[in-house]
């Protein structure tokens, strides 16, 4: 087990920014099914790590978790929901890092999570037919991050195709209306609110592609908020390794104060045994020294 953990942590560090998206969104949903599972077999309600962590339709509900607008985009209702929005991250985080720095995919997954978000609860005061399930909606799900990514590529090299599985080469640009078409039509069926979440991450996409293209980049102040933890740690780090420089400097300057004194020392001893013996040759003569005292009297001659 210390192993297989010790492999993810070394894939997560290694991979590039997509991937390790696509780790923490898989860790997390490995995690929560745990966790719903201990619920459910002891007869707790399983559903409240949904309820915590999904964006609800209405602003009073998200000023009481405020923390939804970012949690629901790393969450998934069921394994097919998180393999495909994977499965799209996988294939166009990629393609977007051939173009787009990892900066800027990591805040634009951000950027359309939010939009995408903020869509989803306008759409509820907007829309008539939507306003009597406000209470009870909520959006859960990478969707609308993945597909500004998406959109934020086709946007960028509309001409540029991919191959896909079971659809062969297509041009960016269709498969861009294509999604977007898709969701415009399933508004009408079921997961109106979502479909205008995806709506709203693609428009994120591509207002990031356009603005980027003029020099404005509209995920810097994201990545400024994200890089604050990473600031912070430098900085204790850099105090760390000063302060261990002070105490290797100061305990450099303390051991040579010490051999100085160590040495001061014994020359003081030593120079007062030789008067000591001077002074024995004058009282009783040289003839009387003993071979010790004779043998210092040499040394210090020398």
């Amino acid at each position: 087990m210390t192993d297989l953990l010790s492999d993810l942590k070394i894939k997560f560090k290694s991979g590039n920014i997509a991937i390790q998206f696509i780790f923490i969104n898989a860790g997390l949903f490995i995690i929560t099914a745990f966790i719903q599972l201990f619920l459910y077999l002891f007869n707790l309600n399983s559903e409240v790590i949904k309820y915590v962590t999904s964006l609800p339709a209405t602003f009073p509900q998200l000023a009481s978790r405020p923390w939804s607008i970012i949690t629901y985009m790393f969450m998934h209702d069921g394994l097919l929901h998180l393999f495909f929005n994977m499965l799209l991250l996988y294939w166009f985080g990629r393609f977007f890092l051939n173009f787009y720095s990892a900066k800027h995919l990591r805040g634009l997954y951000f950027l359309g999570g939010i939009i995408g978000g903020l869509f989803f609860i306008s759409a509820y005061y907007i829309f008539p037919i939507l306003r009597p399930s406000a209470h009870i909606a909520s959006l859960i799900g990478a969707s609308a991050a993945v597909l500004a990514i998406v959109i934020a590529i086709a946007t960028r090299v509309p001409n540029q195709s991919v191959r896909l599985l079971f659809v062969g080469s297509i041009k960016l640009k269709y498969l861009a209306l294509f999604v977007i078409l898709t969701d415009l039509l399933m508004i009408i069926n079921e997961n109106p609110g979502g479909h205008i979440a995806h709506l709203g991450g693609a428009f994120a996409g591509f207002l990031f592609a356009k603005n980027l293209a003029k020099g404005r980049d509209i995920t810097h102040w994201i990545n400024c908020i994200l890089d604050i933890p990473f600031l912070v740690k430098d900085k204790y780090n850099r105090s760390k390794a000063k302060k261990r420089e002070k105490i290797k400097v100061a305990y450099k300057n303390k051991t040579k104060h010490t051999q100085e004194y160590e040495y001061n020392a014994q020359k003081k001893a030593s120079e007062e045994e030789i008067n000591r013996i001077l002074d024995k040759i004058k009282e009783s003569g040289y003839n009387n020294l003993s071979e010790e005292e004779k043998k210092k009297l040499f040394d210090a001659g020398k």
